[in-house]
């Protein structure tokens, strides 16, 4: 769901730009305030997991592909405020060294993939005494979430109108979202496990553990456009 320079230009760009900014320092300051703080190596290695989730696309449709959002994945396990610094850390990454979704529309990518979709999970997290049930539905709809912020942007941008894009983003990925609130399960109950196992100063073993499982399938991951390429390849916007 990472937008590509090519699909938003103009004022819209420096205006999520400075959203996102806001928001991820704003997200940083209540982070460093908390006293829950997970530990250097955990954090390193649910982000680590989630880059990792992310690199591998599954089939959802024929000759389209989707893969693991897991911003819900990350508040669960890191909290609130550190799982959307991860998330944040994940989408600079991919933008910077692999190229995906450009410097233009970092803003865009971080408002949608690190900050809107973590907010489902927040809700649970904070409101609802994070219950795994609650974490698997904060799952789907923080996929919807994403993918409607993505075509409300796509609108104002002019790439085409919101009657025609958010129905054609919110079809597409919700499918997405149904294999993601399936992972977000899985990994939730594997990880509850393994990490139960260990010290509590090893439990970054089990994300990274995982994260090396994901990284072995990649060259096996699906090779079709993603649900926003898949849209835009037919709505006639991708070019």
């Amino acid at each position: 769901m990472h937008i590509p320079d090519m699909m938003i230009t103009g004022a819209l760009c420096p205006v999520t730009g400075a959203l996102a900014t806001v928001g991820v320092a704003g997200v940083a300051y209540a982070a460093c305030k908390t006293k829950d703080k997970p530990s250097v190596s955990l954090f390193a290695g649910v982000t680590a997991m989630v880059l990792a989730a992310q690199m591998a696309n599954f089939p959802i449709l024929a000759g389209t592909s989707g893969h693991l959002l897991g911003a819900t994945l990350a508040v669960a396990l890191l909290g609130s405020g550190f799982g959307i610094l991860a998330m944040s850390l994940v989408v600079i990454t991919q933008c910077l060294i692999f190229a995906d979704g450009g410097l233009g529309v970092l803003g865009a990518n971080l408002l949608n993939i690190a900050l809107l979709a973590s907010l489902p999970a927040v809700l649970v997290r904070e409101w609802f005494r994070a219950k795994t049930p609650a974490y698997v539905a904060a799952a789907f709809v923080s996929t919807l979430v994403a993918a409607s912020a993505c075509a409300v942007q796509l609108a104002i941008a002019g790439a085409a109108p919101i009657h025609t894009v958010l129905p054609a983003m919110l079809f597409v990925h919700a499918l997405i979202a149904l294999v993601e609130a399936g992972l977000t399960l899985a990994l939730l109950a594997v990880l509850a496990q393994a990490m139960a196992r260990v010290a509590p100063q090893r439990a970054w073993l089990a994300p990274l553990a995982v994260a090396a499982v994901i990284l072995m399938l990649v060259p096996f991951a699906a090779t079709t456009p993603d649900g926003l390429e898949s849209v835009a390849a037919t709505l006639g916007f991708g070019h």
